[in-house]
């Protein structure tokens, strides 16, 4: 932020789920290994029962406030007053919240009261801040200008820790694209995918998000923004289990999993991403369907049917916004060979294989290669398209 822009009452805030891989990251770095917040038979004999986690471990999440979103870039955190009210236990979420109390023209410094609330809205940790804006001397060195000669190519990829995410990042960033590199749960995955594409030479960022969650949509774009000028084009890779249920057996929270990953986590990111887009009258985005809509597979109802949905969702979007100069397409693969095939028995495969008429199984990288055509301007004409990736299966 501007610290011309910045008012009084202006408010951030963070959520972080605390872990043991955060306790254990602390006591790493710190060397605080005192036994009152790693040891359950110690903390156990003394009035708290459990072990407490360190009291500045959520104090540290003040500075991510301060430090990224009020004020930002810029921002020197040089007085905090604390108090701490309750503890704080693996599990708990905490929320932390800056709000600013006053302004200082003159030494461009803000104060700011800070909260940290658990997840049952319980103040924590309460103190004040006091930040001083940093002005440059000169322009930052790490953003390249962009110009229309020289626009920034940014691709978010959804779920690019999966087979097919993985394959269409690398393959992106062979293409010339910086990556947002989006994942749930596989940190390590997408720490040596941002590794692969850093050493092409290309920009890439690994983000954590639950993008079911519609509280981690913003702290995701948020990042973005801060680390790219706009954002050229979107892959959603993400899935999640399709175990065979028979519609008998069917509860409806697997229909609700589907949709939430197939259609809810596009719409509240999208409605963030287009309007980026239509400012600069260009972008691509680029959904993951399934040849089980043209040829259904017994005992898929919950899989199918989103897909189904995901395709009207699509479709809808390309018309809307194919005047904005926004192309909106699909690949549909057939059986793919990634980690999600784990469980299907090897005669199924083989099957497979045998009736489709390139005798082999679709790869990721075969699908990584569409997806980089729908995102190359040899595909400015295309829109509301389902490319079929399945070796002659299914033909039209």
């Amino acid at each position: 932020m501007k610290f011309e822009n910045i008012k009084i009452g202006d408010k951030a805030t963070v959520k972080h789920t605390i872990t043991e891989e955060d306790i254990e990251k602390f006591v790493d770095l710190t060397g605080d290994n005192n036994k009152l917040h790693v040891d359950n038979e110690f903390a156990g004999a003394t009035e708290f029962k459990h072990p407490v986690v360190h009291g500045m471990l959520g104090v540290s999440f003040i500075s991510t406030v301060i430090g990224t979103k009020l004020p930002g870039d810029g921002a020197l955190w040089f007085s905090q007053t604390l108090e701490f009210l309750r503890p704080v236990r693996v599990g708990d979420t905490i929320m932390v919240i800056g709000e600013v109390l006053a302004k200082n023209e003159n030494a461009r410094t803000i104060e700011l009261k800070t909260e940290i609330l658990n997840q049952h809205k319980q103040i924590v940790t309460t103190g004040k801040a006091k930040v001083k804006m940093i002005e440059q001397l000169k322009p930052a060195l790490n953003k390249k200008p962009q110009s229309p000669d020289n626009p920034e190519k940014v691709v978010i990829v959804l779920g690019a820790t999966g087979g097919i995410g993985k394959a269409t990042a690398i393959k992106l960033a062979q293409n010339g694209f910086d990556i947002v590199i989006h994942y749930n749960k596989n940190k390590k995955a997408a720490g040596e995918i941002e590794n692969i594409i850093r050493k092409m030479g290309r920009k890439a960022i690994a983000q954590q998000a639950d993008l079911t969650n519609i509280s981690e949509i913003d702290p995701f774009m948020e990042t973005i923004k801060r680390n790219f000028n706009a954002v050229y084009g979107f892959v959603n890779c993400c899935t999640v289990a399709v175990p065979s249920i028979k519609f008998s057996n069917l509860d409806w929270h697997y229909f609700q999993d589907h949709f939430d990953i197939n259609i809810k986590s596009s719409f509240y990111l999208l409605q963030k991403l287009l309007p980026v887009m239509e400012a600069r009258k260009s972008g691509k985005l680029v959904f993951i369907t399934t040849q089980a809509i043209e040829s259904p597979t017994a005992e898929w109802l919950p899989y199918i049917t989103s897909k189904s949905a995901l395709k009207g969702f699509a479709q809808a979007l390309a018309i809307e916004y194919a005047a904005k100069g926004i192309t909106v397409n699909m690949v549909s693969p057939s059986m793919t060979d990634t980690d999600l095939l784990a469980d299907i028995p090897r005669k199924i495969k083989m099957l497979t294989e045998a009736r489709t008429p390139l005798k082999r199984l679709c790869t990721p990288e075969d699908i990584a290669n569409c997806i980089a055509f729908l995102l190359s301007e040899n595909a400015n004409f295309i829109t509301g398209e389902t490319i079929r990736v399945n070796g002659g299966q299914v033909m039209l």
